[in-house]
Parts: C-alpha cells; sequence; structure tokens
C-alpha cells in the first residue's frame, strides 16, 4: 500500500470520504498514472462506461495524453489504442482513435 493509503486508514475519515481523499492525493501524486487507471476502469469488465472514457480521451487529449498512453502501457503491459479497439466499435471507436493516436 501507498503511505498515503495507510495514513488514512485508521483516522476518522471512512466510506465514500476515504475513497474521495485517497483519490484526489493519488491524482496529485501522478496524473498520468491516476488518469491511465481510470481509462482502464472505464473499459475493464462487461460494458464501457463511454461517458467516462470519451471525457478523459477528449478532456486529457491537448494536456498530456501522451503522457497518460505511457502510463497505460507501463500499468497493463497494452496500449490504450488496443484497449480502445478491443472494447469499442464503430464510428465511436473510429473517433477516439483519431484522438489517442
Amino acid at each position: 500500500k501507498q503511505w498515503y493509503q495507510r495514513r488514512v486508514r485508521g483516522t476518522e475519515m471512512s466510506g465514500e470520504i476515504e475513497l474521495g481523499f485517497l483519490s484526489i492525493v493519488k491524482k496529485i501524486k501522478n496524473v498520468p498514472t491516476y488518469f491511465a487507471e481510470e481509462l482502464y476502469k472505464s473499459m475493464k469488465g462487461l460494458g464501457t462506461d463511454d461517458d467516462q472514457l470519451i471525457r478523459i480521451v477528449v478532456w486529457r487529449s491537448e494536456i498530456d495524453l501522451v503522457e497518460i498512453k505511457g502510463a497505460f502501457h507501463s500499468l497493463y503491459a497494452k496500449s490504450l489504442a488496443d484497449f480502445i479497439k478491443e472494447d469499442t466499435s464503430g464510428d465511436f471507436r473510429s473517433l477516439l482513435l483519431l484522438i489517442v493516436k
């Protein structure tokens, strides 16, 4: 566990407040890794969280998408584009791939 996870656990924070706090700290600590993990969560398992996927890809496309793609590949040993190809279809897939490449 990360140092901030150990420090928060055992405090008066719990439930949603604890998860929210940990999410904020994690994002501040490493922005590209945070968004890589959020992109993975939006595509893993059955179904895709289309809103989350497009929100992150479009929002971060001009800021740090290159770093996010690198973090994604480091974490999951697969490119973000490959994940998108496997998890989406049609015009939605084409649009996302244009932005990601």
